[in-house]
């Protein structure tokens, strides 16, 4: 896992953070996407979480308007995380469609 330095973003004056997590298989990363992806952020304004899989990759990518606020959201995302590779790792591999 991989997390690039938090800065500020000088043309819109927003905070961002980049994660990037690598899986054993592009169908691993595929289904962590789709397990994180329906959590929306719980404030309507202020911060924005965009995923995307490239391979076996899943890229997250933070802009927000507060430190607090981004603190919060990937603090959540990590619990998050932590918790569908726990899941994957109790269950096995996922079966091939």
């Amino acid at each position: 896992m991989a997390a690039t330095d938090g800065g500020m973003n000088r043309e819109s004056e927003k905070l961002e953070f980049s994660l990037v997590v690598p899986f054993p298989s592009p169908r691993e990363a595929s289904i962590a996407l789709g397990s994180l992806s329906p959590d929306r952020e719980p404030r309507k304004g202020g911060i924005s979480k965009e995923l995307t899989v490239t391979d076996r990759t899943l890229s997250v990518k933070w802009s927000a308007d507060e430190a607090r606020i981004l603190r919060v959201s990937v603090n959540s995302f990590l619990d998050n995380l932590s918790l569908v590779l726990e899941t994957m790792q109790m269950f096995g591999p996922p079966a091939s469609q």
